[in-house]
């Protein structure tokens, strides 16, 4: 006869077992939920820009120091939840230098009477290309005071203006906007808005442009997207 043989090794009771599936469940579980809601709380955050009135405006003629002189403007508003700053203007896919950015972002101006969906306007520009003005021809500019503190008004020799202030409505309900000149990327909290009129390079634009379709791209980093606008004479 063989001798019979017995097996030494000790087997899991099926008590531990069960509870070592019961707590890796559990550990599983609790991983697949702290990673669900890692992925909702990064996608919830959204980056997006919203650009309001977009308008352009040439000069058919050219100036004494600037040929055709060429302005664009808009309303920007962040309307995702994320901080941005909008770092980028192009017209005709030339970029704005930021010293020809004109900016009025403080939020109580802005989101002022219609300021914000204002039909944008530009009256006249003065021998070295920058807006003047009157409530005769269509909107209020002038060389600063309130609500615009710091400003250089533009006579011959003429450095450029440091702010300029424009009252979209006339008397209307609506404040007037302290349009400040920029030298970098202008940040908007989410909900935040801002109100930009920008000066283009010389030599984009020439008198036969007016009248004529341009595009015009504001951006905050990847965000945003180019506009197609008419170009109008001041």
């Amino acid at each position: 006869m063989f001798p019979i043989k017995t097996n030494n090794k000790r087997a899991i009771s099926a008590v531990l077992t069960t509870i070592i599936i019961l707590v890796a469940s559990i550990v599983l579980g609790t991983a697949v939920v702290v990673y669900s809601t890692s992925l909702f709380q990064t996608g919830g955050q959204q980056q997006a820009i919203q650009v309001q009135g977009a308008k352009g405006w040439i000069n058919a003629t050219a100036q004494s120091s600037n040929a055709y002189v060429a302005w664009g403007a808009a309303a920007v508003r962040n309307s995702g939840d994320k901080l941005l700053s909008v770092d980028v203007i192009q017209m005709r896919g030339t970029t704005i230098p930021f010293n020809n950015w004109y900016a009025d972002v403080n939020q109580t101006r802005v989101s002022s009477g219609s300021n914000f969906q204002a039909q944008f306007n530009l009256t006249k520009t003065d021998m070295n290309g920058y807006p003047i003005g009157s409530s005769a021809n269509g909107g209020v500019v002038t060389p600063g005071g309130t609500p615009c503190v710091t400003y250089a008004r533009n006579t011959l020799p003429a450095a450029p203006n440091l702010s300029f202030m424009i009252d979209e409505d006339g008397a209307g309900a609506s404040l007037p906007l302290c349009l400040t000149q920029q030298n970098g990327p202008i940040t908007l909290n989410p909900g935040g808005s801002m109100i930009v009129y920008f000066k283009v390079p010389a030599g984009v634009f020439t008198g036969l442009d007016s009248g004529g379709v341009a595009t015009v791209g504001i951006f905050a980093g990847k965000i945003g997207a180019p506009l197609q606008i008419r170009m109008s004479t001041p």
